[in-house]
């Protein structure tokens, strides 16, 4: 494996982490407030963990990996539904 390979993996491993972290940490405060935008950004952060393990795995494998591009997609969609949600909500309490 090439350094340029095992760089591009190491920094998939660190963005994995990142995500992950993330998402539990969204997941600790939809468990405490059970607001729903905490949820919608748990689960958009793991669909990103998802799709980058899925990236560094099928890159190894040397495999076309274009389709997994749509699960991030479908993440950043997931955190504009969260965003829209949560100002529905709020602007009807108000």
């Amino acid at each position: 494996m090439s350094a340029e390979a095992q760089s591009a993996l190491f920094i998939s491993g660190v963005l994995a982490g990142g995500y992950a972290v993330a998402s539990l940490f969204f997941l600790r405060f939809w468990r405490r407030t059970r607001d729903r935008l905490f949820a919608w950004f748990a689960a958009s952060f793991a669909l990103l963990l998802v799709q980058r393990i899925a990236l560094a795995a099928a890159a190894a494998a040397d495999v076309n990996t274009d389709w997994l591009y749509v699960v991030r997609l479908l993440a950043f969609v997931l955190i504009i539904v969260a965003i829209v949600d949560k100002n529905r909500t709020t602007g009807r309490e108000g």
